[in-house]
């Protein structure tokens, strides 16, 4: 591949609190995202579209998709971190609700996850494999993948070596539209369109 398109879903009621697993679908302020991420893709030249298997992704996927009237496949691979018993929850409930460990997981994040969550570790390997896996079959050019932000954070600092705080800065609005182009993945070059 010579670019991989990273797109962000849009918006959901969740939206400050912990929504890893949990499926809500877009509201309206991320329906108006939807719109506002189309024109910015349009000239990419993507060629195929691979999603997280969740409704605010899919739902994102499916609208890009259309417009370009290009395929797209849901990816279960794709999905955000599993957030376990924190799923739903906002920081100040967590707090509230959990304080011993939100004190732990302060002091010792990425080492330690929720309760009934996904490690970081595990995460990170399933974000690996599913990439690994979507840029091995296909002998494309450019390919979008529209997910969450902790996998977009985990595809731009492993894979083509962008510092965490430049990932995290550049995945923090909901439809996000990131493009990577790299050749070899040793000299990234990126952009936020």
């Amino acid at each position: 591949m010579k670019s991989v398109v990273l797109i962000r879903h849009v918006e959901t009621d969740m939206a400050g609190r912990f929504c890893g697993h949990s499926d809500p679908e877009a509201n309206p302020a991320g329906m108006r995202q939807i719109e506002e991420i189309l024109p910015k893709v349009k000239s990419l030249g993507i060629e195929r579209i691979f999603s997280s298997d969740l409704r605010r992704a899919e739902e994102t996927a499916r609208a890009v998709s259309q417009k370009l009237s290009v395929p797209f496949e849901l990816r279960h691979g794709l999905r955000e971190i599993h957030f376990g018993e924190w799923e739903g929850l906002s920081w100040q409930e967590i707090e509230t609700a959990f304080p011993h460990e939100a004190e732990l997981w302060i002091k010792e994040y990425p080492l330690r996850s929720p309760n009934g969550g996904e490690t970081y570790d595990a995460f990170n390997a399933r974000v690996t494999a599913e990439m690994a896996s979507i840029v091995s079959v296909l002998p494309i050019s450019t390919v979008a993948i529209v997910t969450h932000r902790g996998v977009m954070q985990s595809v731009m600092t492993r894979m083509f070596g962008i510092s965490e705080p430049d990932a995290r800065a550049m995945t923090e609005r909901y439809g996000s539209v990131i493009v990577l182009r790299d050749g070899d993945l040793r000299t990234p070059q990126f952009a936020t369109v």
